[in-house]
């Protein structure tokens, strides 16, 4: 059963008739006069179930409604009247409240509907229990691997913060994974079972990006030809990720912080206000505070989103993750090219391990594909590592990193000229193969001065 239930009730004689009635039924119940004293009851206790009245001063029931939801998207609220209508139904239920009753109220239907609610919510918790369970035996056997030291200490932390609301900004070399770091954290927090909604800010113009984050009204600009909804809304009760929120621009980054600090925003050509609760997870591949010392992105800003930091390792240094990412690989690519590989030879993986990864968990991936691709056998062997990673040629890199210090931009600016010649100096292309924004790659080009 429920632990507790909170009664709203201005009407002194209804209030002690339904406590003692709930009471009887062995929940612990607690009680308010008014929405706003039973709001603040809810924030202090979170009781399991809410029941209110809708006509009440200062706050009624519908608003209180509004606002519970506005912050714990699946608590339970039914809804007690004296002035019942099927519009008023409608209305309440839309908002999301569990159920609505007419007063007098009907202490069997009442029983009957806490009781529902109770299954409703003991079912939930269930789910997300399972959920959580899954999540990490998938993400065990996914791409976050956590076989190092630094990453088993980055997945505690994040396990740590997921419950809070607070923004969190992640930092990482591309590759690195933090797009599946910020999805562990919405699946682990109490917004799992809100969205998800990813937005990759470099591969959108200024333009577009404006519209995708807030939205759009009909005809607002050249081609749009209705409404359209934005993340920050579609994300409401839930997450909203921010991939390369160091490119965006200064005129973007002033809306995005209305946003946050306001928690409402504007379609793009539109004149209403629409309140929004999203948690914001942001990612860069850039140093971002650098960024805000050059004044390329707003300091206020950059506070906003940092609120909690976290640094992804490249995959130089955890390589201890690497046998185990390799094992994943070699199960999701085998499958996906109808492939019978079951494993790599020591030698091959050695000289996989030899390798210095600027390309980090992507690059990986697609040199394991690569492999499966061209082999033959049941097992991958040297005979199968591109000569490019072959220990004989990767051993130089690596002491050359930890001699020259420059040696890992070196060995970038290589793989992206390695890869535009591979794709005919296709650049949209080539930028896929990286697994970068064409805008990033022009960056790139420009530089290490290639192409110039």
């Amino acid at each position: 059963m429920f632990e507790s239930i909170l009664l709203v009730e201005d009407d002194t004689n209804s209030r002690k008739g339904l406590t003692q009635f709930l009471q009887g039924l062995e929940f612990d119940v607690i009680t308010a006069t008014n929405g706003k004293e039973a709001y603040e009851l809810f924030r202090k206790e979170s009781p399991d179930l809410v029941i209110s009245d809708i006509r009440m001063p200062d706050m009624d029931g519908v608003t209180l409604l509004e606002t519970i939801k506005a912050g714990s998207p699946s608590a339970k609220v039914i809804l007690l009247t004296a002035y019942g209508s099927v519009e008023d139904a409608v209305k309440a239920m839309k908002k999301g409240a569990f159920y609505y009753l007419t007063k007098p109220v009907n202490l069997e239907e009442l029983e009957f509907l806490v009781k529902k609610a109770f299954s409703s919510h003991q079912l939930e918790e269930e789910n997300k229990e399972l959920r959580q369970e899954l999540f990490k035996e998938r993400y065990d056997q996914g791409n976050l691997i956590a076989q190092s030291q630094k990453m088993k200490e980055l997945l505690k932390t994040v396990d740590k913060i997921a419950a809070s609301h607070a923004s969190v900004l992640i930092e990482g070399e591309s590759g690195t994974g933090k797009e599946l770091i910020a999805r562990r954290i919405h699946e682990l927090s109490p917004r799992s079972q809100q969205p998800f909604v990813a937005v990759h800010c470099a591969a959108l113009t200024e333009t577009l990006l404006s519209s995708e984050l807030f939205g759009h009204e009909k005809g607002s600009f050249t081609g749009a030809t209705e409404r359209k909804k934005g993340r920050f809304e579609r994300a409401h009760g839930g997450s909203l990720f921010l991939d390369e929120i160091g490119e965006i621009s200064r005129e973007t980054q002033v809306k995005l912080l209305r946003v946050l600090q306001e928690g409402e925003l504007e379609r793009v050509g539109g004149t209403k206000t629409i309140k929004v609760d999203v948690r914001l997870i942001a990612a860069t591949n850039k140093t971002l505070l650098d960024e805000v010392k050059q004044q390329r992105f707003r300091e206020d800003l950059y506070y906003r989103i940092n609120v909690i930091y976290l640094k992804v390792p490249p995959l130089r240094e955890r390589k201890e993750d690497i046998p185990p990412l390799v094992e994943n690989f070699i199960r999701q690519c085998s499958a996906l090219n109808a492939k019978k590989i079951t494993g790599i030879e020591p030698d091959a993986l050695k000289s996989l391990m030899s390798y210095d990864w600027p390309g980090n968990i992507r690059e990986l991936k697609n040199v394991v594909e690569r492999m499966i691709v061209l082999s033959s056998g049941d097992k991958l062997t040297l005979e199968h590592v591109p000569d490019e990673f072959k220990q004989d040629r990767a051993a130089p890199a690596s002491q050359g990193f930890l001699a020259g210090g420059n040696r890992i931009t070196d060995l970038e600016k290589e793989l992206i000229q390695k890869v535009l010649q591979e794709s005919g100096g296709n650049k949209s292309l080539a930028a896929g193969q990286l697994g970068i924004s064409r805008r990033t790659l022009y960056r790139k080009l420009d530089e290490y001065k290639i192409g110039q």
